[in-house]
């Protein structure tokens, strides 16, 4: 033997799992991917819940009320509902259905007026 220390073993050759965790990963990332979008979510709703609660003049818990209301009423995702109030919030535009909806819910929790709204006839 020249100076080389013979373990006795084969050599072995590196490979990905075949039992299932390549799979695994794959899950993982998708969790990960999911996660990421759930924080995303979770943040638009809060800052619409902060409009509502500052513009409607109701606690957080009556701004979360609220924004499931109109979700419910105009059967729009409230992800989808929460976006709206913050382009409304950035430019002004709110559509007809989800302003009405608001209005109706905010009236529901107590009197108030959406800012911007015509005037009532």
């Amino acid at each position: 033997m020249w100076g080389h220390a013979d373990s006795g073993a084969p050599d072995r050759e590196v490979t990905m799992p075949t039992d299932g965790g390549s799979e695994r990963i794959f899950e993982l990332q998708e969790e990960v991917q999911q996660l990421k979008e759930a924080v995303v979510s979770h943040a638009v709703v809060d800052q619409a819940i902060g409009m509502i609660v500052a513009l409607g003049r109701v606690s957080p818990d009556q701004g979360w009320a609220v924004l499931k209301d109109v979700s419910q009423h105009t059967n729009i995702k409230l992800r989808s509902v929460a976006e709206l109030i913050l382009v409304w919030g950035r430019t002004g535009a709110m559509p007809r259905e989800i302003r009405t909806a608001l209005e109706d819910a905010l009236d529901r929790v107590g009197p108030t007026q959406v800012p911007g709204a015509p005037p009532e006839r």
